[in-house]
């Protein structure tokens, strides 16, 4: 273990030639110890400013940590938030179509009728020119058999209109027939349908999700 000094010694380091005179002037300047008032308040300021600096550095430095800290941690929580996003949308979409099953049910419930009248007028040009149209629903009553008749009537039908009660279909089903062709329509299989497409668009949409969190680059930020 190495002791250091308690003291320097003193060293006459200053060179003289031949006549007397100084070659080379100490290197030794003793320490000021007495100042002036001025001397003190220009140091007290200088001592000022230069810690003024050096705790803006740091807190900017601190700033800096802490911006990248938020950064990672938001690159970090992006794919949960990402998840929880997806999920969200999937359940108010499951949501709507359950609402819309609700209110579809009650409304085939009161006018059991009009999906078929509405398929009618739908296909009016189509089987105008069919000899017999074949209806097949489950229980009709014979106000809206009625109703059905008059409205292949009116839309210019001259053939023949049967209708045959299939008791396996559910109360607003029904199934078309003529000559050129067929329709059908179950309220199940319809949301069945739009069950699958709802799916299909939302896979679709998970693939091109715009990201949830924006740029967190500091780059040409003041």
């Amino acid at each position: 273990m190495t002791t250091l000094p308690l003291s320097t010694p003193f060293t006459f380091d200053t060179e003289f030639d031949a006549s007397g005179v100084v070659v080379h002037p100490s290197a030794f300047r003793p320490a000021k110890r007495a100042f002036t008032p001025n001397e003190v308040e220009a140091l007290v300021a200088q001592a000022r400013l230069e810690a003024r600096t050096e705790a803006l550095d740091e807190v900017e430095s601190l700033r800096a940590m802490a911006l990248s800290t938020i950064g990672q941690a938001l690159t970090n929580a992006a794919p949960t938030l990402a998840h929880v996003a997806r999920t969200h949308r999937e359940q108010a979409a499951q949501l709507a179509l359950a609402a819309a099953r609700v209110v579809a049910s009650a409304a085939l419930e009161r006018f059991p009728a009009g999906p078929l009248q509405a398929a009618l007028e739908a296909l009016g040009q189509e089987i105008d020119a069919s000899p017999r149209l074949v209806i097949r629903t489950g229980a009709l009553d014979d106000a809206n058999r009625a109703r059905i008749t008059q409205l292949c009537d009116d839309s210019g039908f001259s053939g023949v209109v049967a209708f045959r009660e299939e008791p396996g279909l559910a109360p607003a089903a029904f199934q078309l027939e003529w000559a050129d062709g067929r329709a059908a329509f179950d309220a199940d299989e319809a949301f069945i349908r739009i069950g699958e497409a709802l799916a299909s668009a939302l896979a679709a949409e998970a693939g091109h999700a715009e990201p949830l969190t924006p740029d967190t680059s500091l780059e040409g930020r003041p």
